[in-house]
């Protein structure tokens, strides 16, 4: 098990998760989605390849449309 801190709440997963599956077991696939890792912005075109580690702190925005 690994522990994240998801916008300041505490979670813990499963091992190798990556950001995408992340996303998906969040019920946000398919959403527009930013995402920072320890302070940093995580490029969509890499939520596949990037596996979270214990510890690591997220920030997860979802856009919102209106007008």
């Amino acid at each position: 098990m690994i522990t994240l801190s998801i916008n300041g709440a505490s979670r813990q997963f499963q091992t190798n998760l990556t950001v995408a599956s992340l996303i998906e077991e969040m019920g946000l696939a398919g959403k527009r989605v930013a995402l920072e890792r320890n302070g940093e912005i995580v490029p969509r075109s890499t939520f596949a390849s990037q596996t979270l580690a214990d510890g690591d702190k997220l920030e997860v925005v979802v856009a919102v449309g209106g007008g």
